[in-house]
């Protein structure tokens, strides 16, 4: 039987799938994939998002500059960021964040460009894509802030609209607090790696708190690791999560749907 997801987060914009884009949407489509969330990376990647999103009425796009990309930002850039921000296929700002397992960027100008970032979103009223390696609390600290600084933003009482944690590193008490913030977590393939302990993570933290995603065109999971991923793959972390909670696939889907619905307000 075939189940509606969501991929909250593939980049499908990659020379990976220049050739075959089609053929990978409807790959997704057949696999149950209702709609695919593309963020951006910088601000050629953020613009390729946007037109992928015109292009095609199941993809929805995410716009930032990536930590990886911070000593190549300008503030023009930030400036067209903002802009497209008015887009209305424009659903947050992403993804930005801290990386600091490569010496890409240096520290400060990420962190600067971080909260710069924040404030376009703030501004806009959108929620945020968080890529945080390496820097969890350094992550933690300037978006405590932001939500310190502007309650009003993206206000949440019962359940998340500031944004996600994508490929979320942290431990289930750090994911109970990015919730208090107003933020969900989501995970990709790493959930069924066989050494990877992540998924007993997830069972701490429950199925109504996460989003699912592939990261494609990276982490694919079992039983196809080696290989390019894509959207379709969603539903082997779907399985995967399912089995480790001991409910249905079905289940699975609608709450990870339902909750990615409403943090980029496809549901309004």
């Amino acid at each position: 039987m075939m189940y509606q997801y969501i991929d909250s987060h593939a980049h499908l914009f990659y020379e990976d799938y220049q050739r075959d884009l089609e053929t990978v949407l409807t790959r997704a489509k057949d696999a149950g994939v209702k709609i695919c969330i593309v963020p951006g990376i910088d601000l050629k990647t953020s613009r390729e998002a946007v037109l992928l999103a015109e292009q095609h009425e199941n993809i929805f796009a995410c716009i930032g500059v990536h930590p990886h990309e911070a000593t190549k930002a300008t503030d023009k850039d930030f400036g067209e960021i903002e802009e497209l921000g008015n887009h209305p296929k424009v659903v947050a700002i992403g993804e930005i964040g801290l990386d600091y397992h490569y010496d890409f960027s240096p520290k400060d100008r990420q962190e600067e460009i971080f909260a710069e970032q924040i404030k376009i979103a703030v501004r806009r009223n959108l929620p945020i894509v968080v890529h945080t390696r390496e820097s969890i609390q350094d992550a933690f600290a300037i978006v405590q802030k932001a939500v310190k600084t502007h309650p009003d933003w993206k206000e949440t009482r019962t359940t998340p609209r500031r944004g996600v944690f994508h490929c979320f590193p942290g431990t289930a008490e750090e994911a109970e607090y990015v919730r208090g913030l107003g933020f969900y977590v989501s995970y990709p393939g790493i959930v069924t790696f066989k050494k990877s302990e992540i998924i007993e993570i997830v069972k701490q933290i429950g199925v109504h708190n996460i989003l699912l995603e592939t990261d494609s065109p990276y982490m694919t999971p079992v039983p196809l690791r080696g290989k390019r991923n894509e959207p379709a793959n969603i539903v082997f972390i779907g399985r995967k999560i399912a089995e480790a909670f001991h409910i249905t696939e079905e289940e699975v889907a609608r709450v990870t749907t339902e909750n990615t619905m409403h943090l980029f307000g496809l549901d309004e």
